[in-house]
């Protein structure tokens, strides 16, 4: 295999990194609830359904995610990384290039990248106004195959409009893993249409379980969380929801 001897190299060395934290080999629902809570604790993610925070679509929502936050707290900003990592090497080929998504997952992709000892570029939202005017910042020859880092799915069309810019530029995307996504059905629809397989630490189901143990939303919140999720364009505070 064209990656057999490096691919050997680094899962050692991952191997040997891990062996120097004190994080246990976790399985996907404990990963899922472990990063919930810690996205809440630093205020990464806040949920406040009785007092809905506006996009910049316009919709209202009871759920603010700024995971840029993590990168303030060394412990989650490793463990991050780490569990990023491990994704990666635990479902994929082993890419010849990471690459981050900008703006929310450049330093956690850059990061990724380090751990591995690969090459790195990140994707902007736009190309640059001024010189190169480039989109895909770093060097990518014609064929190499690329992972992609994203801090949060949401529709999922800036991450996938990412993506096809790595094609677009002779990219093979071999996959993408994010931190955290919202679940919403559209967001699924299009990443399977896309041919784009997506790996996310952990989800809103998970969000809520945890928040709801922890103490930071309250039984008579669920409900209204949980339909927000499956329209969030037409969610409204303080309606009459039942689930379904």
């Amino acid at each position: 295999m064209k990656h057999s001897s490096r691919e050997a190299t680094v899962r050692e060395q991952f191997s040997l990194f891990i062996q120097t934290l004190s994080n246990p080999i976790l399985n996907m629902k404990q990963l899922e609830h472990l990063l919930a809570e810690r996205l809440l604790k630093v205020s990464a993610i806040k949920l406040q359904p009785d007092n809905p925070f506006t996009w910049a679509s316009g919709w209202q929502s009871p759920i603010y995610t700024d995971n840029r936050r993590t990168l303030s707290y060394p412990a989650v900003r490793t463990f991050i990384k780490t569990e990023l990592t491990r994704i990666i090497l635990e479902n994929y080929e082993m890419p010849d290039v990471i690459a981050g998504v900008a703006t929310g997952a450049i330093a956690q992709g850059a990061m990724v990248a380090d751990l591995l000892g690969l090459p790195y570029i990140y994707v902007r939202s736009t190309p640059k106004d001024h010189g190169l005017e480039n989109l895909i910042e770093g060097s990518l020859s014609h064929g190499q195959k690329v992972m992609v880092i994203e801090d949060l799915i949401s529709t999922g069309q800036s991450s996938l409009k990412a993506a096809e810019a790595i094609r677009m530029a002779g990219g093979e995307v071999i996959g993408m893993v994010a931190m955290f996504t919202y679940g919403f059905p559209i967001a699924e629809e299009r990443f399977k249409e896309a041919g784009i397989r997506l790996t996310t630490l952990s989800n809103y189901e998970a969000l809520l379980e945890v928040a709801l143990e922890t103490g930071f939303i309250g039984k008579n919140d669920v409900a209204t969380l949980q339909q927000w999720r499956k329209d969030p364009s037409n969610w409204a505070p303080h309606r009459d929801t039942t689930i379904e």
